[in-house]
C-alpha cells in the first residue's frame, strides 16, 4: 500500500494514473532544488513524470537534467507516496504515484533546459519547509533523520 499524502479523493473525477520521480539532491551542506515559476512559483524536488515505455531511472536521470542541468549519481529508492490533483499543464486530473530517490549531483552542464526552471542551492531547513509537496517535505524530513 502508497501512502496518499494531500487532499482526498474525490468520488466525483475521474483520475489518470501518472507515473513520476523525484530526487532529493544533497550538495556539499545545502541540497539543490528546482524553482519553478508557473502555473505558480514554487521550489520543488527535480523530477516529474515517467513516459510511456521509460523506465523509472531513465525518467529521474532525463528529469534532474532538464530542471537542473546536472548529471546525477548513485540514484538509491527511498519510497513512494500518491497524491490526487488537479494539473493545468494538461488540464486533467491525475493520481500521481511519486517515487523518490536520493542522489548525488556529479557534473553541471549548464543551466536547465526546461523552460520556467531554475537550479537553486538552498539549506536544508528551507528546504525540508519551502518545497511545495507536502509528500517531498515529508521524504525529506524522513531523510535527514
Amino acid at each position: 500500500m502508497i501512502r496518499r499524502v494531500g487532499e482526498p479523493v474525490r468520488p466525483d473525477i475521474r483520475y489518470r494514473i501518472r507515473p513520476g520521480v523525484y530526487a532529493i539532491l544533497p550538495h556539499g551542506d545545502g541540497v539543490l532544488l528546482t524553482h519553478q515559476d508557473r502555473p505558480e512559483p514554487e521550489l520543488q524536488l527535480p523530477g516529474g513524470g515517467v513516459d510511456p515505455g521509460e523506465s523509472p531511472l531513465r525518467a529521474l536521470h532525463r528529469e534532474v537534467f532538464e530542471e537542473t542541468g546536472w548529471r546525477i549519481a548513485r540514484p538509491r529508492r527511498l519510497g513512494a507516496y500518491r497524491r490526487f490533483v488537479y494539473m493545468p499543464e494538461y488540464d486533467q486530473w491525475a493520481e500521481k504515484i511519486c517515487t523518490i530517490f536520493v542522489a548525488h549531483p556529479a557534473l553541471c552542464l549548464g543551466e536547465p533546459g526546461e523552460a520556467g526552471h531554475t537550479a537553486m542551492l538552498t539549506d536544508w531547513r528551507t528546504a525540508a519547509t519551502e518545497v511545495a509537496s507536502v509528500g517531498d517535505r515529508m521524504f525529506m524530513r524522513q531523510f535527514l533523520r
